[in-house]
């Protein structure tokens, strides 16, 4: 599956941006799907999860209450809404996908930049 971030700008402090990731090629609803973070200098993190189903997501902990993972299947997008944005959520976020039953994220999107000013 292919996959194409956007979404992302520069805001302020508290403020809020919603990413889409558009997805095409395979059967987007037989993949789990998930956005990744890279800020400069430090490694890539896993931000937020969504089952192939849609019924489990999970965050990792500095953005949970924040930031929210959602799908729409009918369109194959996915999505991050981030709200309460702070300077340290600034990096690039990349979506990225793996086959439903697979542990390695084999698909990754061109990635977009988010930048929150204080």
């Amino acid at each position: 599956v292919q996959l194409q971030a956007s979404g992302g700008g520069l805001v302020q402090a508290g403020g809020s941006l919603r990413l889409s990731c558009a997805a095409s090629g395979r059967t987007f609803s037989n993949y789990d799907m998930a956005w990744f973070r890279q800020a400069p200098g430090k490694e890539r993190e896993i931000v937020a999860t969504i089952s192939w189903t849609g019924t489990s997501t999970g965050y990792t902990d500095s953005v949970k209450g924040r930031f929210t993972i959602s799908r729409d299947n009918a369109k194959n997008t996915v999505y991050l809404q981030m709200n309460s944005l702070k300077p340290e959520d600034t990096a690039v976020y990349y979506c990225a996908s793996r086959y439903r039953g697979y542990n390695n994220w084999g698909n990754w999107g061109q990635g977009t930049q988010v930048t929150v000013s204080s």
